[in-house]
């Protein structure tokens, strides 16, 4: 992999970013992270983050460290990408009714209300999102994207695996990437 692109890992909440993020840690590959925030009942491996990625419109000072590593940054973010570097984009993708039903357990384990946007309203939303992101990467000439399907990922992941670290060129253990799915972990299904 070229050392001057930054590997983003992104999608909707709760589509399975650090799972993906887990993978390529394991398959071999830096990940910039700060462990701020820790695992929990929703992420027990983490959630792989770094905090500076969320002021990405003002602050776009870390992306350097970000050479030669792989990030997670939320779809909503990707806009904020300066064009001044490559990036390899990996979206993940995953059913919404799962999306859905993940984030409404996260509020519960929370305490939090359940009931403020409808899944119909939400689901809306999230597909109006999605297609603006996508026509956006489509549009840039410095990012090159891999979309996975998380759902594809559980149910056949060495193929997805292979395709993930052609993708990165290839340095990555396959075989470690997909002992790093723990398919426990894969609690709301459709």
């Amino acid at each position: 992999m070229n050392g001057d692109t930054i590997t983003i890992v992104s999608g909707l909440p709760r589509s399975g970013t650090s799972l993906m993020m887990s993978m390529l840690e394991s398959g071999g590959m830096e990940l910039l992270i700060d462990g701020i925030r820790t695992p929990d009942e929703d992420n027990p491996k983490g959630y792989f983050e770094f905090e500076r990625v969320r002021k990405i419109e003002h602050d776009q000072g870390w992306l350097a460290e970000a050479q030669g590593r792989a990030v997670k940054m939320i779809a909503e973010l990707l806009k904020h990408l300066p064009p001044t570097y490559m990036y390899k984009v990996i979206f993940m993708r995953r059913s919404m009714e799962e999306i859905l039903a993940s984030q409404r357990q996260m509020l519960v384990r929370r305490g939090e209300p359940t009931d403020k946007v409808s899944n119909e309203t939400m689901a809306r939303m999230f597909a109006g999102h999605l297609q603006n992101v996508e026509e956006w990467i489509a549009r840039q000439p410095n990012v090159d994207v891999l979309y996975l399907s998380y759902n594809d990922l559980l149910a056949d992941p060495i193929p997805q695996a292979q395709a993930i670290n052609q993708f990165l060129g290839g340095q990555l253990d396959v075989h470690r990437m997909v002992n790093a799915i723990d398919p426990s972990l894969y609690r709301q299904r459709e």
